[in-house]
């Protein structure tokens, strides 16, 4: 599809969004919208199969992601947004890297509730900031088994007062391999299926 072509194009080179310039994000952003209209599912939070997965990040304007680009000495990784249907559970994970063998990890854990065709409901449960090496960490896939089985890490982990952490996304392109996003901060996301 020309219009998909068109966006990944667009958000090639933007590391995510942290070198988009000005004129760079006006243009992923029309390109996202024109994505939109042409959306194949329209009733994307049902469609449990192409939404389970692990997704990659490509591009975001979320600052709360891109500051964690920030912190001196280290420089933002991979970031995932891991879904699992069944356990309506979402992960959140940012890979942090910098000085050797004090690579980082940056998670969050959430439950998603639908609230319409393409809207789900998060509240965040379960931070946890911490070394890679402490933590154990080799995939995203891993560490959500090992969230999952409830294991407590050597890390900062806490859980989270989900009455007061919580927000929507609306779900309003996804296919096979592509997955966009509209956050209740007004952020902008785009994922692809690993």
């Amino acid at each position: 599809m020309l219009k998909k072509t068109a966006l990944l194009d667009a958000i090639a080179g933007t590391n995510r969004g942290l070198l988009a310039s000005e004129q760079q994000k006006q243009a992923i952003l029309a390109a996202i919208a024109t994505l939109e209209d042409l959306n194949p599912t329209p009733r994307p939070v049902e469609n449990a199969n192409l939404l389970e997965g692990n997704w990659r990040l490509l591009y975001t304007t979320s600052k709360a992601l891109l500051n964690l680009d920030r912190v001196p000495v280290y420089k933002l990784g991979q970031i995932y947004q891991c879904i699992r249907v069944e356990t309506t559970s979402v992960y959140n994970i940012a890979e942090i890297y910098g000085l050797p063998y004090l690579e980082g990890l940056v998670s969050v854990a959430a439950k998603f509730e639908p609230v319409s065709e393409r809207r789900v409901q998060v509240k965040f449960q379960r931070s946890i900031v911490g070394l890679q090496r402490l933590i154990g960490y080799t995939s995203p896939g891993d560490f959500i088994q090992q969230i999952e089985a409830g294991k407590k890490f050597t890390a900062l982990d806490v859980p989270i007062k989900s009455d007061t952490q919580q927000g929507w996304l609306d779900i309003t392109y996804i296919d096979n391999d592509l997955r966009i996003g509209r956050g209740n901060e007004g952020s902008v996301f785009v994922l692809s299926k690993t």
